[in-house]
């Protein structure tokens, strides 16, 4: 380690012993209480994850109350807006993910609503970037793909009106899923919805290419909670074309060719994917897109051949219109001359 990054880490251990010391004065024991939880969870000193009962901590503290929500929040706010250690970055982005998945409904709904910014997220780091040296330039790129990811999971939850990631391990037959076409399964905008997985799945292929920082304890635990909600992507995508498969004959052209696009865009994807997500590869996931797409392609063509075969016979019924005008005002000045 060179004098710079062992100096650099000194200066971090001190603003967080400074940061513990400013919660521990606070006349507000609760939220002092959920600071001090907050700071160690997020320390300079560690590169590995915030450890799990610090996390539960967190999570429970939300559970309590309003206010505990709101401070838990503004906490987890201050501190990641506050620091340009990408790792500091990373772990508070980290329990925000946590908070996602496992917090309870109330808690869910305050972070992706976050009512002390007016009534949105602020995630916002796409600024995010420390200089320092090679690996925190590389490090500052994944705070920003991170910030892009969690962003785009609250547009898709209320979008979708359920929350993307799940509070445990998805234990999902999909072999199975086909079954839920006699379910009377509907959504209340299908396409729309579809729309908005696809853009998530596209902002997870954003995925930086540095390999070396996917060795880091940090970066393998984010990847891992974000390869849950991919699976939980599938399972939202797989049912919503099950439930679509019934009804695609009755689905405007508009709405048709916006599906196509959308799934192939979604293949389009799935390289970078199975790069990602090595053991989440699913060939009956891709299967299904495939086969749906298809399906969909043959009946936009069966349509636009319908179409053109309709024009063709509009188009030759206004020209024997015409040759009849023509030819019937012929014969009137004929009359008209012998007469």
């Amino acid at each position: 380690m060179s004098k710079k990054r062992l100096l650099r880490d000194i200066i971090g251990i001190f603003k967080d012993k400074a940061s513990l010391l400013k919660a521990n004065l606070s006349t507000n024991r609760g939220v002092s209480s959920i600071q001090v939880t907050v700071i160690r969870a997020t320390t300079h000193a560690s590169t590995s994850p915030p450890r799990n009962h610090r996390i539960a901590a967190i999570i429970s503290a939300g559970d309590h109350s309003l206010p505990a929500i709101y401070a838990c929040i503004d906490a987890i706010m201050d501190r990641l807006h506050s620091t340009q250690n990408p790792y500091v970055a990373l772990k508070c982005l980290f329990i925000f993910h946590n908070i996602m998945a496992k917090g309870s409904l109330l808690y869910k709904d305050h972070v992706s609503f976050f009512p002390a910014s007016g009534g949105h997220n602020s995630l916002n780091l796409s600024g995010f970037y420390d200089k320092f040296d090679v690996e925190t330039r590389q490090l500052s790129s994944w705070v920003r793909w991170y910030a892009n990811v969690l962003e785009r999971n609250m547009i898709t939850s209320r979008t979708l009106g359920s929350y993307i990631s799940p509070s445990s391990k998805l234990l999902i037959n999909f072999d199975k899923i086909e079954n839920h076409k006699g379910n009377n399964i509907s959504f209340s905008n299908s396409v729309t919805e579809m729309e908005s997985l696809v853009c998530m799945v596209e902002v997870i292929c954003e995925a930086p290419e540095s390999q070396y920082c996917q060795k880091i304890d940090l970066v393998h635990e984010i990847m891992i909670l974000i390869s849950e909600d991919y699976r939980s992507m599938q399972y939202h995508i797989m049912i919503r074309l099950v439930e679509l498969s019934t009804r695609v004959s009755r689905l405007s052209y508009l709405d048709l060719s916006e599906l196509i696009l959308c799934l192939s865009r979604l293949e389009g994807c799935r390289k970078k994917l199975n790069e990602l997500f090595i053991r989440r590869k699913n060939d009956l996931f891709w299967e299904m897109v495939s086969q749906k797409k298809m399906g969909m392609q043959k009946l936009k063509y069966e349509r636009e051949k319908q179409g053109l075969l309709l024009w063709n016979v509009d188009e030759n019924c206004d020209e024997l219109n015409w040759s009849s005008q023509r030819f019937g005002g012929k014969i009137q000045q004929f009359l008209v001359a012998a007469s």
